[in-house]
């Protein structure tokens, strides 16, 4: 089982580095969040059904932690620079640049902590389904929900861009 643990930290460690991006402001913080994801996952092992994926479960688990993390912590600051660390090109068309890309995070960053994980999990490709699933709300509310956060990211950029 701990090499089984071990192997899916390991595959899917981006997600949980996206996560701790989202959630914290400073390297430190970004730290502690990892480790106590890495530790709830540890803890929770037991509860994962082999009924959907490994990563949608590790998704669970960490967005689950960050909230709580945001609300053990109260900080809830924004990135003052508007700057990610971990940037995943792959994400967006070959056209946005780094400021492009920039400017779609410190936007992501202003949002509450639902929309972020919300955000997160649709940038990530995950269907509606899985996203209905993971935040225990239905599939047309997720289409509402993404639909209301894309207007709110469009209007902050276009603040942030003059």
């Amino acid at each position: 089982m701990k090499a089984d643990f071990l192997k899916a930290i390991t595959k899917h460690q981006k997600i949980l580095h996206k996560v701790c991006h989202l959630y914290t402001n400073t390297p430190e913080d970004r730290e502690d969040l990892f480790q106590e994801i890495l530790i709830q996952l540890w803890k929770s092992i037991h509860q994962f059904r082999e009924n959907s994926k490994i990563s949608t479960w590790m998704y669970k688990v960490a967005l689950h932690t960050a909230i709580t993390h945001l609300n053990k912590t109260k900080k809830h600051t924004i990135h003052k620079d508007g700057v990610v660390e971990t940037i995943d090109y792959h994400q967006l068309p070959e056209s946005y640049g780094q400021e492009d890309f920039d400017l779609l995070y410190m936007a992501i960053s202003q949002l509450n902590k639902i929309d972020k994980a919300l955000t997160l999990l649709y940038l990530e490709k995950h269907s509606y389904q899985e996203i209905a699933s993971l935040m225990g709300i239905s599939e047309s509310n997720v289409g509402v929900k993404i639909n209301r956060i894309k207007s709110k990211l469009k209007t902050i950029m276009q603040s942030k861009n003059g």
